[in-house]
C-alpha cells in the first residue's frame, strides 16, 4: 500500500440495525408484498388449466398455446404422452420464459434483493450477510443469462401482438366470425403496448443496440433507435410495475369473463 493509501474500516451492522428514522422499511415491505400476491395468482392461474379464453381472447399466461382444448391451441388437445404426475396445464410449456425474463431483469433483482433477500434491506441498513459475493457463484450466476430470455421475450411480444388480432374477431351464430371491437380487445392491446415498454426499455436491449458503441451514431440503426430505447429505459422501473398489474388483470378479466362473471361489453 503506497503512502497515498489509506484503509477506511466501514461500520459493522447488525440485521436491521440503522441509525434512519425514517420509514426505510415500508418500500421493501410493499415491494414483498406486491410480488408475492403476483406470484401466488399466476401460479395458481397457471395450475387452474381453465377459464384462460373467451371468444377470441387468450389469456397472457397460457400464450401461444402449444396443446390445449380451447381453439387457440396450435396442435390441437393435450398429448397423451404427457406424464399424468404432472398437472395438465398449457401454461407450463410456455411460463417460464417470460417467468424467466422478469425474475432476471436488472431491476427487479434490485427490488427482491432488498425485499426477499435482505441484501440490504435499503441503504445504510444492516443485512443478515457478512459479505458480499455478488452474482459470481450459483445460484445467482444464473442472472447472467437475462440476454437470453430478452430474446424469447421479444419473440412473445409477437404472439401477444397476434393474440389482439384474434381479439378482434367474434364468433357468430354460424361457423364463421365478424369483426369488432371489445373491452377485452383493448384489455390485451394495453397489456401489448405495456409489456412491449418494459421490453423494449430492457437494459440488455440498450447495451446490444448501441451501449457498447464508443459513437451513438454506430449503433444498430442509427441514434434513434438508441435514444428510443434509452427514453424507455429511464422508466423502466414504471414500465415494470405497470406491465406486471396489467398481465395479471388480463388474465383475471379474461377469467371472469370464461366463468361468467364479467360481461364483455363491444365498443364496435
Amino acid at each position: 500500500m503506497s503512502q497515498a493509501e489509506t484503509r477506511i474500516a466501514l461500520p459493522q451492522r447488525h440485521f436491521g440495525e440503522t441509525r434512519r428514522k425514517d420509514a426505510w422499511w415500508l418500500q421493501p415491505l410493499v415491494v414483498a408484498g406486491v410480488l408475492s400476491a403476483f406470484i401466488v395468482y399466476s401460479t395458481w392461474a397457471a395450475l387452474q388449466g381453465a377459464h384462460y379464453s373467451f371468444a377470441g381472447y387468450l389469456s397472457p399466461f397460457y400464450s401461444p398455446e402449444i396443446f390445449g382444448n380451447s381453439d387457440h391451441a396450435w396442435f390441437g388437445p393435450w398429448p397423451l404422452w404427457w406424464p399424468s404426475w404432472i398437472p395438465y396445464s398449457p401454461a407450463f410449456l410456455i411460463l417460464w420464459a417470460p417467468g424467466g425474463f422478469r425474475f432476471t431483469c436488472y431491476y427487479y433483482r434490485g427490488a427482491y434483493y432488498k425485499a426477499f433477500w435482505a441484501s440490504p434491506s435499503n441503504c445504510t441498513v444492516g443485512k443478515p450477510h457478512k459479505k458480499y459475493t455478488g452474482e459470481r457463484s450459483f445460484p445467482l450466476i444464473l442472472q447472467n443469462i437475462h440476454r437470453y430470455f430478452l430474446y424469447l421475450a421479444l419473440i412473445f411480444l409477437v404472439f401477444l401482438s397476434i393474440d389482439v388480432y384474434h381479439g378482434m374477431w367474434f364468433p357468430t351464430a354460424g361457423s364463421g366470425a365478424e369483426f369488432g371491437i371489445g373491452v377485452g380487445t383493448l384489455v390485451l392491446l394495453v397489456n401489448v403496448l405495456l409489456l412491449g415498454s418494459y421490453t423494449l426499455g430492457c437494459h440488455s436491449l440498450r447495451h446490444l443496440i448501441g451501449g457498447r458503441k464508443d459513437c451513438v451514431s454506430k449503433a444498430v440503426g442509427g441514434a434513434m433507435p438508441y435514444k428510443c430505447v434509452s427514453c424507455l429505459n429511464r422508466k423502466h422501473m414504471l414500465c415494470a410495475w405497470l406491465s406486471l398489474f396489467w398481465v395479471g388483470f388480463t388474465d383475471f378479466y379474461i377469467r371472469m369473463l370464461s366463468m361468467g362473471y364479467f360481461t364483455d361489453w363491444r365498443i364496435l
